[in-house]
C-alpha cells in the first residue's frame, strides 16, 4: 500500500503523521518512509534516534521501494497543480492533515477543490486538536462532516509528547516517562486501523 501525506499548509502535522503512519504500518509488514519534504523533517527525526523502519529521501526511494510492503510518502507543503496530480495518482490513499484553525481548514478546502479534478482516494485527518474546553476540533469536525468530505473518525490531539518523540528520534509510543505517550500513540493507531483494518 502506498500512502501519501500532503497539505497546502505547513505546520499541520504532516511529517508527524507520515512518520506515525509508517510506524503503525510497520507493525503489519515492512514499511518505508519516503521524505519528500524540503525541510527533511522525517530524515532529521530518524537521525536523532532509532526508528523501527527505514527513512529515505525521494531519490533513494526508487532503489528501496520494491523491498517494502507499505510505503508512506511525506510531501512538500503546497504542491503545485502538476505535482498534486502526480502525488494523487501515485498512491492508494492521500491523507490530508489539517489543524482545526480557519487558515488550515481553508487551505484544506482549496486542496480538496484541486483534487476534484483528479480521481483519487483521499481522506482528511484533523490534527493538533486542542484540549477541552476548546471546542475548535469538534467544530471543525462538524463543518467537514456536514460538507460531505471524507474524514477520519479519529483525530490527533495536540500533545507535547510528539515534540519529545521528535527530539528523541523515536515514534511517540517509544517515549519513556510520559503518561501521554500511550494516548498519543492510540490516536495514530486508530487512524491506522481505518487505513489497514
Amino acid at each position: 500500500m502506498i500512502i501519501t501525506v500532503a497539505s497546502f499548509k505547513g505546520g499541520v502535522g504532516k511529517s508527524t503523521t507520515a512518520l506515525h503512519l509508517a510506524a503503525y504500518l510497520h507493525s503489519d509488514s515492512e514499511a518505508l518512509l519516503v521524505d519528500g519534504d524540503l525541510n527533511r523533517s522525517a530524515l532529521e527525526w530518524a537521525s536523532r534516534g532509532n526508528l523501527p523502519f527505514k527513512v529515505v529521501d525521494e531519490k533513494q526511494a526508487v532503489k528501496f521501494a520494491r523491498l517494502y510492503e507499505h510505503i508512506v510518502i511525506d510531501t512538500p507543503a503546497r504542491p503545485a497543480p502538476e505535482e498534486l496530480k502526480t502525488i494523487a495518482e501515485g498512491c492508494d490513499l492521500l491523507v490530508l492533515p489539517t489543524s482545526p484553525d480557519a487558515l488550515a481548514l481553508q487551505a484544506t478546502l482549496q486542496m480538496v477543490d484541486a483534487l476534484k479534478k483528479l480521481e483519487t482516494n483521499y481522506k482528511i485527518l484533523l490534527t493538533l486538536i486542542p484540549p477541552y474546553p476548546n471546542r475548535s476540533g469538534e467544530e471543525a469536525r462538524n463543518a467537514i462532516a456536514s460538507s460531505g468530505l471524507p474524514l477520519f473518525k479519529t483525530g490527533i490531539r495536540r500533545l507535547t509528547v510528539f515534540q519529545k518523540a521528535a527530539l528523541e528520534g523515536v515514534p511517540v509510543n517509544q517515549v519513556k516517562r510520559d503518561s501521554y505517550a500511550g494516548v498519543a500513540w492510540r490516536c495514530y493507531s486508530e487512524v491506522g486501523k481505518e487505513i489497514l483494518p
